[in-house]
């Protein structure tokens, strides 16, 4: 799986033992207030896991390029300086849209730290 270019700013990986769950290692590029992770660093770790995501769903369909509508970033708790978890999940494939849920977690998966519903535009082949 490719990520996207931005997934190598944030040191984004693939967890070997969860297929399309991504994970941020805690480092001083995303580092918001001393010990914390940056609030536009978990965003953009749920988008890329959104877009894995979708671009999984596609596959299965043919393929297809997307084009983001629309994001909405719920901050639960703040994330500490520790390894950030992220999947998204499609909850409707449509013919020219897409929605998609992502959650960010640490330790736990049922205590999210962040959560998002993002919108994305479908071009289809």
């Amino acid at each position: 799986m490719t990520l996207p270019p931005y997934a190598d700013l944030l040191g984004l990986t693939v967890d070997p033992d969860d297929e399309g769950v991504l994970i941020m290692p805690f480092a001083d590029g995303v580092l918001g207030r001393p010990g914390f992770l940056h609030g536009g660093a978990i965003s953009g770790l749920m988008e890329m896991a959104a877009i894995v995501a979708v671009r999984q769903a596609l596959a299965e369909e043919g393929g297809g390029r997307i084009k983001p509508i629309n994001v909405t970033v719920d901050f639960m708790r703040g994330g500490r300086d520790k390894p950030t978890r992220a999947q998204g999940v499609v909850t409707r494939l449509g013919t020219r849209v897409a929605n998609v849920e992502a959650t960010a977690w640490q330790d736990d998966r049922t205590k999210p730290i962040a959560a998002a519903r993002l919108n994305y535009l479908i071009a289809r082949p």
